[in-house]
């Protein structure tokens, strides 16, 4: 799970009541589908795949199921990005970037 509070300039929580967030990872910016694609419509709790948001608080918590995880090719480099969608239709990109995915190292 991965806890994210967003902020104005003054260190404050922005209110999240109202707003929709989604989130994609891709193998590149342009494939024609996913790898994931979770939304604050599913939530996001224990191990089930969404987002939660925390209303007044400002904050997100993205969680990737196991299953979800355990999908991904591995090694790769992917691309993500967490996007905001307020209830007037303005859309936020809050973080972007790339998504390594590596094997493991550790065995039993």
């Amino acid at each position: 799970m991965l806890d994210i509070t967003y902020k104005d300039s003054d260190g404050d929580a922005i209110d999240l009541t109202n707003h929709d967030a989604r989130m994609q990872v891709r193998a590149s910016y342009d494939a024609s589908s996913p790898l994931i694609d979770i939304d604050s419509d599913t939530g996001g709790t224990g191990n089930t795949s969404g987002i939660s948001l925390g209303g007044s608080a400002g904050t997100l918590a993205i969680v990737i199921s196991d299953a979800d995880t355990k999908a991904l090719s591995a090694p790769a480099s992917n691309v993500y990005d967490l996007e905001l969608e307020a209830s007037n239709g303005v859309v936020t990109r809050l973080i972007e970037g790339k998504a390594a995915v590596s094997p493991g190292v550790t065995q039993e």
